[in-house]
């Protein structure tokens, strides 16, 4: 089971998966350039939140569906420093559906 922390300090931001950096996946999704950030609605908000799912999920199509309202209702409500567990990425990610609804799976 992984471990997702973050931190923003004085010194900027630090995120974490099992104690390693978690890759942007620019490869896969590219909403901004400036990379991660939480707390509020936007682009690097919305790149975290495509980051966290597409790492848990291993799945780029289900991760596009779930940024957003994973970014609205997850990543936006972050504080300065947070941590998900997989399970609680499960649980989160069940309940942001295509449009904010609750996902079937």
């Amino acid at each position: 089971m992984a471990s997702y922390t973050g931190d923003r300090t004085i010194d900027g931001i630090s995120v974490l998966v099992d104690g390693a950096p978690l890759s942007a996946h620019y490869d896969q999704l590219r909403l901004t350039e400036h990379g991660f950030e939480w707390s509020y609605e936007g682009p690097e908000p919305a790149q975290l939140a495509f980051a966290l799912l597409y790492d848990h999920l291993h799945d780029a199509a289900a991760a596009k569906a779930l940024h957003e309202a994973f970014m609205r209702r997850v990543v936006a409500n972050f504080d300065n420093e947070w941590e998900l567990s997989s399970a609680d990425l499960d649980t989160r990610s069940r309940r942001c559906g295509p449009g904010g609804r609750p996902n079937p799976r």
